[in-house]
C-alpha cells in the first residue's frame, strides 16, 4: 500500500487522530474528489427531477413513484458485487459513472430541445437506478482496499462527507441552477460532473484483484457467478454480528429514510408552503448535520462502534418522531440537523462493522448485501405517498418512526451478545 509520506517521517510522528490522515494515501486523494462530485450531481439531480415531477403532475404518488426507481437496483446490487470481487472495484466504478454521464446526457438533451416529459424522466431514472444504487457500496469495498486497517474509521468517515457536502451544496446550487435557468443549464453542470468524477475515478491505482477466476474450474461465468453470489450471501447470513448491522440498515430504510429524503418536496411544497429554495434548505439542514456526525467520528478513535450504532439509530428515531409534528421550516430544520447527525453515526458504523468482518476477497459481495437493505426503501417510500392521502404525513410519519424504534430496539435485544456486550467483536476499538 502506497504512502506519499516519507517512512521515517511516519514512524516519528506520534499517533494521533487526523481528519486528513486518509489522504496520506494516494489512490484516497483521487478517489476521494471522485466520490464528491458524483455525490453532488446525484444530490442535484434528485433534487430537480422530482420538483419537476411534483410540479408537472402534482401527485405526490407519482413523486413517491419516481424516487422508489432510484432504489431498485437493489435487486441487482449482491451481482454487482461479484463483478466488483471479479474486475476490481475501482474499473467496475469507473464504468458506472460513465453509464450515469451517458443517462444524464440523455435527460440534458431532451431538456434543452423541450421535448422532455415524467414519462421520459421516469424511463431513464428507471434505467439509471439499476446501477447508481451501488456506487455507495462500491465505493465503500474500493476504500476498505486501498487503506490500512487502522485507518479504516477514519476513511469511511471522511469518505461519508461526500454525500453530506453534496446534500448541503448540491442541493443548494441544484435547485438554485433550475430556479435561475432552468431544467437544461442545469443539465449541463450535471453531466459535467460524471465526466470529472469518471475520469478521477480511473486515476485510481487499481489494486490486484483479490478474488481471481481459476478458468479451469470456472469454466462457466454465469454458474461461477451464482456460486459466488451464494457464498456471499451465507458468509453474512452466517455471521451474526453482520446479519444484525444488515438487519438495522433493512430497518432505517423502510421506515427512517422515507421521512428525510424521497418525501422532501412534498414536504416542502405541501406541509411548509415553500418553494424549491425551502426544499433546499431543508435537504442542506439534514446533510449539514450528517457531515458534523462525519467528521466528528473521523477525529475520534477508541469507539465501540456497536454501541455507538445502537444509541444513533434511537435518537435518530425519536428525533423523525418530533420532525413529523412540526409545523414551521425554522422548527424542522433544527430536527432534520439533529436526524442528519444521528443518521451519519449509525450508517458509518453499520459500514465499519461489515468492513471489519469481512475478508477481503468477500468486500464487494458484502456490500452488495448491503445494498440489497435498501429496496425496503422503495417500499417504504409507496407505503408512506398512500397512507399520507388516507391519514395524512403527521400521522404518517409518527407512525413510521415508532414502528422504526420499536423493531431496532428488539433487533438489538435479539443480538445483544454480539452488539452490546463491551468485549464483542463489533465494539473492539
Amino acid at each position: 500500500m502506497e504512502r506519499d509520506e516519507p517512512r521515517h517521517r511516519i514512524l516519528s510522528e506520534p499517533a494521533r487522530a487526523s481528519a486528513l490522515a486518509p489522504f496520506r494515501i494516494r489512490n484516497y486523494r483521487f478517489q476521494w474528489p471522485a466520490d464528491l462530485l458524483t455525490s453532488w450531481a446525484f444530490e442535484m439531480e434528485t433534487l430537480i427531477l422530482g420538483w419537476y415531477v411534483l410540479v408537472e403532475t402534482g401527485s405526490v404518488l407519482l413523486l413517491t413513484l419516481f424516487a422508489s426507481l432510484s432504489y431498485i437496483g437493489t435487486l441487482i446490487a449482491p451481482m454487482l458485487g461479484v463483478v466488483g470481487d471479479r474486475i476490481g472495484h475501482r474499473d467496475l466504478l469507473a464504468m458506472m459513472r460513465a453509464t450515469y454521464a451517458v443517462l444524464s446526457g440523455t435527460l440534458m438533451a431532451l431538456a434543452l430541445t423541450g421535448y422532455l416529459s415524467p414519462l421520459y424522466v421516469l424511463i431513464i431514472v428507471a434505467i439509471m437506478g439499476l446501477v447508481r444504487l451501488s456506487d455507495i457500496g462500491v465505493r465503500g469495498a474500493l476504500v476498505a482496499t486501498i487503506m490500512p486497517h487502522d485507518q479504516l474509521i477514519g476513511a469511511i468517515s471522511v469518505s461519508r462527507t461526500t454525500m453530506d457536502t453534496a446534500r448541503i451544496a448540491g442541493a443548494l446550487s441544484g435547485v438554485g441552477l433550475f430556479a435561475a435557468l432552468g431544467m437544461g443549464p442545469a443539465y449541463v453542470a450535471i453531466v459535467s460532473l460524471y465526466i470529472a468524477s469518471t475520469l478521477l475515478t480511473l486515476c485510481v491505482v487499481a489494486p490486484s484483484k483479490p478474488h481471481p477466476i481459476d478458468e479451469a474450474a470456472d469454466s462457466v461465468l454465469g454458474r461461477s457467478s451464482m456460486r459466488d453470489l451464494k457464498e456471499g450471501m451465507a458468509y453474512v447470513w452466517t455471521t451474526p454480528r453482520m446479519r444484525a448491522a444488515i438487519w438495522i440498515a433493512f430497518l432505517a430504510n423502510l421506515t427512517a429514510y422515507p421521512l428525510s429524503n424521497g418525501l422532501l418536496p412534498y414536504i416542502a411544497r405541501e406541509i411548509y408552503g415553500t418553494n424549491q429554495a425551502g426544499l433546499g434548505y431543508l435537504s442542506a439542514s439534514f446533510a449539514i448535520g450528517s457531515l458534523v456526525g462525519s467528521i466528528l467520528l473521523s477525529l475520534i478513535g477508541g469507539i465501540r462502534v456497536a454501541r455507538l450504532m445502537i444509541a444513533s439509530t434511537v435518537v435518530w428515531y425519536a428525533t423523525l418522531l418530533v420532525f413529523a409534528q412540526m409545523q414551521s421550516v425554522p422548527s424542522a430544520i433544527a430536527c432534520l440537523m439533529l436526524a442528519g447527525f444521528s443518521q451519519s453515526l449509525a450508517m458509518i458504523s453499520i459500514a465499519v462493522i461489515l468492513m471489519r468482518t469481512a475478508s477481503e476477497h468477500f468486500r464487494g459481495r458484502v456490500m452488495g448485501v448491503r445494498m440489497l437493505a435498501i429496496y425496503s426503501l422503495p417500499l417504504g417510500l409507496l407505503a408512506a405517498g398512500s397512507l399520507i392521502g388516507e391519514i395524512g404525513f403527521a400521522a404518517t410519519g409518527t407512525l413510521y418512526a415508532a414502528t422504526g424504534l420499536a423493531l431496532m430496539l428488539a433487533i438489538v435485544l435479539h443480538w445483544r451478545a454480539d452488539l452490546w456486550h463491551l468485549h464483542a467483536p463489533a465494539n473492539a476499538k
